[in-house]
């Protein structure tokens, strides 16, 4: 007997994947005018980031390429391209959306999962640094101390963070 292979997904799958996640519902609108990338401040600064390329990539059903490569963390949530949209693509919105299907999948920066970690760990994402101690006892401030951290691990527990922040096996 022969072997089935399995299906693939089509593009209509994708696209209809985007749609039906909050933010992404406007994506079918995109006629791929530009107005985005060129409204866009991030795409001006680098080649690694075009908003038109992302919807095309997405309508186009490349799934892989556009969950897994760095561009749709490069947004800066400006809403320039957004405000200009002449089909009101929401396009900012799509491009979180897409983040959100990455992270459900375990497609997460490391950068993202540090942060995850320190605010798990400590309370907050940045470290206080050696320095900042030091000014603090010189202005005779007591230092900073972890507060709440088992409340907070309480909050992120319930909410599923912790969970999705470190899907792929990673722990704090």
């Amino acid at each position: 007997m022969a072997e089935e292979k399995p299906e693939k997904p089509s593009t209509v799958d994708f696209a209809r994947e985007i749609t039906s996640k909050l933010g992404g519902e406007t994506i079918t609108y995109c006629y791929q005018c530009g107005t985005c990338a060129s409204s866009c401040p991030v795409a001006k600064t680098t080649d690694r980031y075009n908003p038109r390329q992302i919807l095309r990539l997405a309508l186009l059903g490349q799934r892989g390429e556009v969950l897994t490569e760095d561009a749709i963390w490069l947004c800066a949530s400006c809403y320039n391209c957004q405000e200009r949209c002449p089909q009101k693509v929401e396009i900012a919105d799509v491009i979180y959306a897409l983040r959100n299907i990455a992270i459900s999948e375990g497609n997460i920066p490391a950068i993202y999962t540090e942060f995850a970690t320190g605010l798990m760990s400590e309370g907050r994402i940045v470290p206080i640094s050696k320095f900042l101690e030091k000014k603090r006892a010189d202005y005779g401030l007591p230092p900073l101390k972890p507060t709440g951290i088992e409340a907070l691990k309480k909050i992120l527990s319930a909410t599923g963070f912790d969970k999705i922040m470190f899907k792929k096996g990673e722990s704090q």
